[in-house]
């Protein structure tokens, strides 16, 4: 893992690899709040991070991941996704330095705005992000279809 010279006292943030796979998987399914589906199988992930390399980030403690952001664009937009710290490394800024690290990878790319997705039942998550200077919009909706769908 490569790091960015974070606090000795806390994990080191650095680039989020499939070989984090299981460990980010195990977080994800203890965080509250978190939806997991067939995206976030290892194949996916791993077609995930090499469509956006370096963009993705990782903490961990003693070989254990303790946080992740999954972070990638389309050219015009970035996005966030599974941005979890695990509840014993909370209010460290461990999680702040995850995404710090991943809106500076995506600026470096000319990406210019970034958007996260949280479910609507999510109140301690809607509180966090607001509380750290991100904005919600209640000028736009998503609709999902899948494709399998036609």
């Amino acid at each position: 893992m490569q790091t960015d010279g974070t606090d000795e006292l806390l994990p080191g943030i650095g680039q989020f690899d499939i070989d984090d796979y299981h460990g980010a998987y195990a977080l994800w399914s203890r965080t509250e709040g978190m939806g997991l589906s067939a995206a976030d199988e290892r194949a996916a992930i791993a077609r995930y991070l090499a469509r956006n390399p370096g963009m993705s980030s990782v903490a961990r403690s003693d070989g254990t991941v303790v946080a992740t952001v999954l972070a990638g664009h389309d050219g015009r937009r970035g996005y966030l996704h599974h941005v979890a710290v695990d509840p014993a490394w909370r209010g460290k800024g461990i999680g702040r330095a995850a995404v710090a690290r991943s809106v500076r990878a995506l600026a470096s790319e000319g990406i210019d705005r970034c958007h996260l997705f949280i479910f609507g039942t999510n109140e301690s998550g809607q509180a966090f992000w607001r509380a750290v200077g991100w904005r919600e919009r209640d000028d736009l909706r998503i609709y999902s279809r899948d494709t399998a769908e036609g």
